[in-house]
């Protein structure tokens, strides 16, 4: 359908690998879990930013407008100086979790313009002031705010005032598998003229300062005019820039003696920054070493833009050709405007014709910002546990403390991660929202995401998938079959072997959940869940108080969905192999246990028409927490619709349904409405019955409870008037709706899920409404809002919750978009306003961004809301299955595809 689809198509089957470089650096990499080697494991005071110019990380890199192979093993990176900053801008800076008033935040700005897949295409703009860089201010002025103030953004300081400002554009442009030409474009905003330093660099990832087998180190020299970099692994590329500059190297080794006042290597990791900004002897004169720059000063006049161009790639490749854009070495604009055109023919290809210029714009920035928010994450638990050969050991107290229990934990991958800076490490739970929205680009790739996270050096070997870095042993909700059938719907549902391997995996995960989580054998589930689904009273993460449990409506809803999920897998499967119809019975028969103990033991309120948590005391008292919020609303999540064809050709699992039901008669209430036919005879597996969902939706829907402007509250905004308390062991809980931040600490209850709009849990309840639609059809309707006699059928009611979430980002009559809050700058001024953040959360009133600004993981779905409601294809395809079967191999060595990174073999 385009030169990038063909590209994709070449890195997929072996051919081409155009997988091999991209943006894979993080953002940041400094205050993370894998660099913590303190005793307390206080990451953020372990690794401050402070340290980041200085000392040689352990396991990842970081950079602005980042550029590695998958492996990491040589990055390229730019740095720039406005010649008033104290050190050199190498990376973003931002406050950590215990300096921000509202946990860490970054503050700087800077925009995911455009990438393809293949990152043949590559933009990113930032904006860097002309005054010194605030960093202490923003330090001090956030630690003097509470949690009932608002945070204290860069704007906020007024070092952007009079527009004194340089709006930087870096363009990365792949010329072929192994090279690319990058653009810098300088734009002197400000009312004088101004001189920018630009330092292109490049540097080798350390893996020698830490002992064992990867302990060779590399080397960069200066040869004709060009950087080269030669590496055992990857052979010798060459960095070459065009126009006047001035060649600087030293070596990516930690300056142990600004740092700790001991001795340490020549030229160390910060010597470029320090000659570039005091003139110190801190560069190597022979011009060699393992980490090197190319400097550049740009004096450009007010309004004046000017540009700094480079080309990068393997040895062999990079020389002067007149052969075409489609070659290894021109640098001028014909690549650039290929590529660009490139682009836009893919694009064209994935969102449909009939969307508007406006929402084209929002998918491809929420696409774009999936590409570039992919990174190479690397940690092997034991030795982060153990220490390195060539290091000091860690703290005796590491061998049981955070993730003592994941030894086996081993990744060197590229991830599609939740947020660039502020979350620059996988979650399994993000994980599988980011590759529905990323599997309308490159399927395969969100195939091969899936699949990693269950293979042996991810998944324990109990069967819990890791959450996340910072306790790879929470838990989260249960979501990765749910993904794995939108991938396998989106692919165009004919790669039944990637399912069957997702499948097989998840069989153990399952045990894990139902062994772990359901303490007292009766389906009904406990934990913690740490999910967009915590909204309540205590802190469910820990002890409950008076010694009890709390029986849990939205933890037995998520395990109901992933009865579903696994029993849509299995019945597709089963129309391909009949091995697979009995294990769909066994979903079908556990879900049903768990529907009929949520509607019979208590979570279901007849008198409130709502889900509820129930809490169980030691002496018998059962106390519903009556708190309306998305604990609540979890149980619709759990809704399946069976097509007429599954039970005519899996006769075996249809007479078993018929039987369970028949012997089963406290379950036959519970799950009659299965054996109605609806629409096209379809069968409707749900907990939520059409009576319940009617009673659900009323609340659902209501603009002074569930229902904003733009989109669905995590909690009812009656709480605000009406606080929900409960007394327990002598103390008053409470739970209230706050929009915004939250003025609470407290993990896991009343935090920043109290109120805001959170894009997963609105994108699966849209996705609910429109599996009941299918099942009742257009008859049955619902008043959106609530009360004002405007009723729509269940179809487009998801699609009027669908245009709420994508006019987050629509500009609204006075011209301003709402996920821009009340920031005029970005209000009114077009340089700022008319690029997207796509934030962690947003107002439950105003729609404003919050959260971590880059977290175009899941918000992405946005796109994929955008793509879906233009093509109609909201899971509408029948289970039926396609003979084909798609292959999932990749010759792509550890980016698609099961091959390790060849560091790793």
């Amino acid at each position: 359908m385009s030169a990038e689809h063909d590209r994709l198509a070449a890195a997929t089957d072996g051919s081409a690998p155009w997988r091999r470089w991209g943006t894979y650096v993080s953002e940041r990499a400094w205050g993370t879990v894998r660099e913590d080697y303190s005793e307390g494991g206080t990451a953020w005071e372990s690794f401050p930013h402070d340290h980041a110019r200085s000392r040689a990380y352990r396991w990842n890199e970081d950079a602005i407008a980042g550029w590695c192979d998958n492996g990491q093993r040589l990055c390229l990176g730019f740095a720039f100086w406005n010649g008033v900053d104290p050190i050199l801008k190498e990376r973003f800076f931002g406050l950590t979790g215990n300096q921000g008033n509202h946990g860490e935040d970054v503050k700087e700005y800077w925009w995911h313009l455009d990438a393809t897949p293949t990152h043949s295409w590559n933009k990113l703009r930032y904006h860097y002031p002309q005054r010194a860089f605030p960093y202490d201010d923003l330090v001090a002025e956030n630690d003097r705010r509470g949690r009932g103030d608002l945070e204290y953004e860069l704007l906020d300081t007024g070092v952007f005032d009079d527009d004194r400002y340089w709006r930087i554009e870096v363009t990365i442009a792949k010329a072929s598998t192994d090279s690319a030409v990058f653009v810098v474009r300088a734009t002197n905003e400000g009312p004088e003229r101004a001189t920018l330093h630009v330092l292109p660099t490049a540097w080798f990832r350390n893996t020698w300062s830490w002992g064992g087998p990867e302990a060779r180190r590399p080397m960069m020299s200066w040869v004709d005019g060009a950087v080269r970099a030669e590496h055992p692994d990857l052979g010798a590329y060459v960095l070459r820039g065009e126009g006047e500059h001035q060649p600087l190297f030293c070596n990516n080794d930690t300056n142990a003696q600004r740092l700790w006042g001991m001795d340490g290597p020549a030229f160390p990791k910060d010597g470029i920054g320090d000659h570039v900004i005091r003139g110190t002897d801190t560069v190597d004169p022979d011009h060699v070493g393992t980490k090197a720059a190319l400097w550049y000063r740009l004096d450009v006049e007010p309004g004046g833009t000017t540009e700094v161009r480079l080309r990068f790639g393997a040895e062999s490749l990079l020389v002067d050709t007149a052969a075409g854009p489609s070659t290894a070495a021109p640098g001028d604009d014909r690549l650039l405007d290929t590529r660009e055109q490139e682009a836009d023919e893919f694009y064209a290809a994935v969102i449909p014709a009939n969307v508007s210029d406006e929402d084209r714009m929002i998918a491809r920035q929420a696409f774009a910002g999936l590409c570039w928010s992919k990174q190479w994450y690397h940690i092997d638990v034991a030795r982060w546990l153990d220490g390195d050969p060539g290091q000091p050991p860690p703290p005796a107290a590491r061998e049981k403390g955070r993730n003592h229990a994941w030894r086996h934990l081993n990744n060197a991958d590229v991830l599609l991660m939740p947020d660039s800076w502020e979350y620059p490490w996988y979650a399994s739970w993000d994980l599988a929202f980011h590759c529905v929205a990323y599997a309308h680009i490159d399927p395969q790739f969100a195939k091969q995401q899936l699949i990693l996270l269950c293979r042996e050096w991810y998944m324990h070997p109990n069967g819990q998938l890791p959450a996340y870095e910072w306790a790879f042993g929470d838990v989260n909700p249960p979501v990765h079959a749910w993904a794995a059938m939108q991938v396998f719907d989106i692919d165009g549902r004919g790669d039944h072997e990637f399912l069957a391997r997702v499948f097989h995996k998840l069989l153990i995960n399952f045990t894990w959940w139902v062994n772990r989580k359901d303490v007292e054998g009766n389906n009904v589930f406990e934990g913690g869940f740490l999910g967009l689904d915590n909204v309540g009273p205590i802190d469910r993460s820990s002890s409950i108080p008076n010694g009890g449990v709390l029986e849990q409506s939205d933890g037995s809803a998520w395990m109901a969905k992933y009865c579903l999920d696994l029993l849509e897998m299995s019945t597709t499967l089963a129309m391909v192999d009949k091995a697979y119809e009995d294990v769909a019975t066994k979903f079908f028969e556990h879900f049903v246990r768990i529907a009929t103990a949520m509607n019979t033991k208590g979570l279901w309120d007849e008198a409130d028409g709502f889900y509820y948590d129930l809490l169980l005391l030691p002496d018998g008292t059962r106390i519903a927490l009556r708190a309306h919020s998305m604990v609540g609303l979890i149980p619709l999540l759990a809704v399946t619709v069976l097509e007429p064809d599954v039970r005519a050709t899996l006769t075996g699992f249809a007479q078993r349904m018929d039987w369970f039901v028949e012997h089963e008669p406290d379950a036959a209430s519970v799950v009659a409405h299965t054996f109605a036919t609806g629409r096209e005879d379809r069968s409707l597996l749900s907990i939520v019955d059409p009576g319940r969902l009617a009673r659900i939706c009323a609340e659902l829907f209501d603009a002074n409870r569930f229902l904003s402007d733009h989109g669905i509250r995590s909690l009812s905004r009656e709480h605000a008037e009406h606080p929900f308390e409960v007394a327990l062991d002598g103390m008053s809980y409470q739970l209230d709706y706050e929009p915004a931040e939250s003025t609470s600490g407290l993990f896991g209850g009343n935090s920043n899920w109290r109120g805001p709009v959170w894009f997963p849990v609105n994108h699966l309840v849209i996705q609910a409404l429109h599996a009941y639609s299918r099942y009742v059809g257009p008859t049955v309707t619902v008043e959106v809002p609530t009360g004002s006699g405007r009723r729509l059928d269940l179809g487009a009611a998801a699609d009027d919750l669908s245009d709420r979430l994508v006019g987050l980002f629509r500009r609204g009559p006075d011209g301003a978009r709402p996920c821009h809050g009340r920031v005029e700058r970005f209000r009114t001024d077009p340089r700022w306003g008319d690029d997207l953040l796509f934030h962690e959360y947003f107002h439950g009133d105003l729609g404003a961004g919050l959260g971590a600004s880059h977290q175009t993981g899941w918000t992405a779905l946005v796109a994929d809301l955008v793509v879906r409601r233009a093509s109609g294809t909201d899971r509408v395809q029948p289970t039926a299955a396609r003979p084909t079967v798609a292959p999932t191999a990749s010759g792509d060595p550890g980016v698609a595809g099961d091959a390790r990174p060849p560091e790793r073999s």
